[in-house]
């Protein structure tokens, strides 16, 4: 109740003219942040914060400006995933397994305004969790160790053959040349370069956002010059737009996906450190594990894109719990929004509810305000982000290709990362001609560099002693899972596909 009487104090503060009008602002930009190739939240965030500091805004007001951003740009980020299979951010990857097949197949519409709902609710649900269960879930946090965040990152990995690819040892391949690839860059431990080859450039490491533009926005603008002239070329202006609005009928096939994405998305939104990356990708890794039973997944099945959504935006609502509660960013733009209190001399932390209710409480009601912003303003505007499929790829690819030049180096502001992006786009247009999957490496340049930090803190911790890393139940749980994760596909793959393939062959005729 007293969470209830607080929230309600939160509303009086969030519902103002100027508080409404810079949560609608920040909805606006957020999304065309995040459906921008190459842009994400952590940059939307980012970018705004010398704004924020020119206009003077108090505390309250700035913090729902930039959570409403953060919010708008995790909607955001469907958009290009679905159109042009381009993700607008990390944890937008996803969503283009089965978001890009449904807009080739003429369902663009009902892709965007299933993920849309799919946002809504993850982001909804993961409000409420944010007001009720932080004490609670914090507890389960602190229970991550070096060890088992080592662990947590293993299933990840383990698991990856069975979702981005048939083949395995592509997979493997991919996420072991994604793993080399964060190893780039001085040690932080010995100070010692790593693969740099002695180039001064590479000391800081890949960025990730050079990596993400090249695999996805230019090696898609290398297929496209590969085939002009071709129908290839010309299929991006062919394609039947669909239902914009989805029937009943598929939000009913798609509710289960999206509670489950959004427990799940919520969880590990709360692990400080995981952030809606991961929350997106075991969302849809559990939703293909226990649904995909005629293997549609990765062909267009709406629920591989109501989970990842769901599971995305309930992670970046989970990720504000331990920011708010502990201090600790649950996610690289938590990270920057503490940055920000900081500088507004506010300590996130366990004291924060008792010495900053009214900016606390006030946040969390903006973002129930915000999120309720974000599908109105969403789910009518579909129509027009489908428009982008009308667009020629002629005229479309140079667009692409001029975006990802100039925000990366707006970003960066150095040519050499222009130079390394256009490496990244011709090795996925190579990777892509070998049928090697792009997103285990995305992932690993991702995940590797945490990954590598936890089992080191945790030999350290332990003098060197490998058992550590199985001493807890919850790490000896995590191993489990990832054992079973690896070799369950191999033995689907093995036994039980031909078995299905025959049944598929049996059931031709028929029309389901």
């Amino acid at each position: 109740m007293d969470a209830l009487v607080s929230l309600g104090e939160g509303f009086a503060t969030a519902l103002t003219f100027q508080n409404l009008l810079l949560a609608l602002l920040g909805c606006f930009l957020g999304t065309i942040i995040g459906a921008l190739p190459g842009l994400g939240p952590s940059n939307g965030v980012a970018i705004l914060i010398p704004l924020v500091f020119t206009l003077g805004l108090p505390a309250t007001p700035a913090l729902i400006l930039l959570t409403s951003v953060y919010y708008g740009a995790m909607y955001g980020g469907r958009i290009s995933s679905i159109l042009l299979n381009i993700p607008g951010d990390e944890p937008a990857l996803m969503t283009t397994l089965d978001g890009y097949p449904m807009a080739k197949q003429g369902r663009a519409g009902e892709a965007l305004a299933i993920s849309g709902i799919a946002s809504f609710v993850g982001a909804f649900f993961a409000t409420w969790g944010l007001v009720f269960l932080a004490p609670q879930l914090v507890k389960v946090a602190l229970l991550f160790g070096p060890a088992e965040y080592f662990a947590l990152f293993t299933l990840a990995f383990a698991t990856l053959g069975g979702i981005a690819s048939r083949n395995q040892a592509k997979a493997a391949f991919a996420a072991a040349l994604g793993l080399g690839i964060a190893m780039i860059g001085v040690d932080g431990q010995t100070g010692v370069p790593r693969f740099t080859f002695g180039e001064v450039h590479f000391y800081d490491g890949i960025d990730f956002l050079v990596a993400i533009v090249g695999l996805f926005a230019l090696s898609e603008v290398f297929i496209f010059l590969e085939h002009r002239g071709t129908d290839k070329a010309a299929e991006g202006g062919q394609k039947d737009l669909g239902r914009v609005i989805p029937s009943l009928k598929l939000l009913k096939f798609t509710s289960g996906a999206t509670t489950r994405g959004t427990l799940l998305g919520f969880v590990a939104g709360v692990l400080p450190g995981a952030g809606a990356s991961l929350g997106s990708f075991i969302a849809y890794s559990f939703e293909k594990r226990i649904s995909d039973r005629k293997k549609t997944f990765g062909k267009g099945d709406p629920r591989g894109v109501a989970a990842p959504e769901a599971g995305n935006n309930a992670a970046a609502g989970g990720a504000l719990v331990p920011m708010l509660a502990l201090g600790v960013p649950g996610s690289g733009t938590t990270a920057v929004l503490l940055a920000m209190l900081l500088a507004l001399n506010i300590t996130p932390g366990p004291l924060l509810f008792q010495s900053n209710p009214d900016v606390v409480w006030g946040l969390i009601a903006a973002l129930f305000i915000g999120n309720l912003m974000l599908l109105i303003m969403n789910i009518p505007m579909v129509s027009l982000f489908v428009r982008v499929l009308m667009i020629p790829p002629k005229y479309l690819m140079p667009a692409v290709a001029m975006i990802s030049f100039v925000g990366i180096y707006g970003i960066s502001g150095s040519t050499f990362d222009l130079m390394v992006m256009i490496v990244f786009g011709v090795v996925g247009w190579i990777l892509r001609k070998l049928d090697v999957p792009l997103v285990p490496i995305i992932l690993g340049i991702l995940l590797g560099d945490q990954m590598e930090k936890n089992l080191r803190r945790a030999m350290t911790i332990s003098d060197g002693d490998i058992w550590a890393l199985f001493s807890s139940p919850l790490s000896i749980t995590l191993w489990t899972l990832a054992i079973v994760g690896f070799v369950l596909p191999l033995i689907i793959g093995r036994y039980l596909r031909p078995k299905i393939a025959d049944e598929d062959k049996a059931e031709g005729s028929d029309p389901d």
